[in-house]
């Protein structure tokens, strides 16, 4: 009989999300749940296997994905229950347009009439924008400046790649590669966005307007932006070939032991991509484990598959770990050593990009992932150490 009285349903609560956690506890003894983002991640899938020229049979379930969370005006949300966003709803456009939809379908002709009514492709942001120029869909001349050159900047300089946060500076380094390969790949009749125009591209259209002020960040790096690309038209690159050599060891080194960089999705298509463009071929080690890193973090659940923006094992356990003794578990369970276990196991003893700004600092954080061995991050190692010392605590010193 279930308990009458108000401690009594805690208590019960408790016992029974106890055991909700132990049933989904691996047997190496971490917890890990699939992480949801929005339809840009499964339409950039889509994106990058047809840069690469593949199509993987766990594409159709992250199609299928696509289709069902859009929303009932034919757009999609930037994150869960938010309204419609338009630079995602125009990678999902695109994603369906390559995966064989046609444009008369309801989700294609719902999700146009949004796209058109709030502005059209002029209205798309920077990263909509660079992956539909490598189709041919946008014009290059629109896309910021990047130029390689820039990872020749030392970090005592104040623009670096050292400056950037971890998961943009892994983004934007191969994403100059791209930037100054320009790879065109070639799509099917039909298979382009063009009816998303409202108007012919102009320079005017496509341009960011300044601000009404006469000195703002913004008008700065405006300034900025129209310099390297006027410098960007001269055919003389004296430093081109030596910048492109750096940003590609650089993006070779910083491969993880399972294929990815960074953990995250931006870094991890960027990279692969930039490889293609410099000529790797699908059978040459960082590429082959690459792709194999990208593939696994499609995920399954609830009978959606869809495309992972990152995994999160380490937050996922650490979390739950310290729940369970918030909550009373015995931490001589098995399944609580293991947990400890398998945190400390994970902990990370290889100097990674914080060094270059910390050169005496010694390792020794976590990071979000299964790997990411050149970014750990300060939440995961903080929450890491509390589960830890409050599991060494409460084995010292039992209820």
């Amino acid at each position: 009989a279930a308990p009458t009285s108000a401690m009594g349903r805690i208590d019960d609560a408790i016992r029974r999300s106890q055991d909700w956690f132990w049933a989904r506890q691996s047997a190496q003894g971490y917890w890990h749940a699939p992480l949801e983002a929005n339809v840009s991640m499964d339409a950039e899938y889509v994106f990058f296997n047809r840069f690469m020229g593949r199509r993987p049979p766990q594409e159709k379930g992250v199609v299928d994905h696509i289709v069902a969370t859009q929303l009932g005006d034919g757009s999609w949300p930037l994150y869960h229950g938010g309204p419609g966003h338009l630079s995602d709803t125009i990678e999902g456009y695109f994603a369906l347009k390559l995966a064989g939809f046609s444009p008369d379908d309801a989700p294609l002709a719902k999700a146009r009439e949004f796209i058109r009514a709030h502005g059209g492709l002029e209205k798309a942001g920077v990263f909509t924008r660079t992956f539909l120029s490598y189709f041919g869909q946008f014009p290059d001349w629109a896309l910021p400046a990047m130029p390689v050159e820039v990872i020749l900047l030392p970090p005592w300089f104040p623009i670096n790649i050292y400056a950037l946060s971890s998961w943009a500076r892994g983004t934007v380094v191969p994403l100059t590669i791209l930037m100054a390969k320009s790879p065109r790949i070639a799509i099917e009749a039909g298979m382009g966005v063009e009816e998303l125009w409202l108007e012919r591209p102009t320079p005017e259209r496509l341009g960011y307007p300044r601000s009404r002020e006469w000195i703002t960040w913004r008008n700065f790096f405006l300034a900025v932006d129209r310099t390297l690309k006027l410098l960007g038209r001269s055919p003389w690159k004296p430093l081109r070939q030596r910048a492109m050599r750096r940003a590609e060891d650089w993006i070779v080194s910083h491969q993880d032991w399972n294929g990815g960089w960074g953990g995250i999705q931006p870094a991890m298509i960027n990279s692969v991509m930039a490889l293609r463009a410099l000529g790797y071929a699908d059978d040459h080690p960082a590429v082959a484990k690459g792709l194999q890193g990208i593939d696994d973090f499609v995920a399954e659940h609830e009978g959606q598959v869809f495309y992972q923006p990152c995994v999160s094992p380490t937050w996922d356990t650490a979390l739950a770990l310290k729940a369970m003794l918030d909550c009373g578990a015995d931490p001589t369970r098995p399944g609580m050593v293991k947990a400890a276990e398998w945190l400390i196991a994970n902990q990370i003893f290889k100097k990674g990009d914080w060094s270059i700004y910390n050169p005496d600092l010694e390792p020794g954080g976590w990071a979000f992932e299964f790997a990411n061995d050149w970014y750990p991050d300060v939440d995961d190692s903080a929450v890491i150490l509390m589960a830890l010392i409050l599991s060494f605590l409460a084995t010292l010193y039992p209820a």
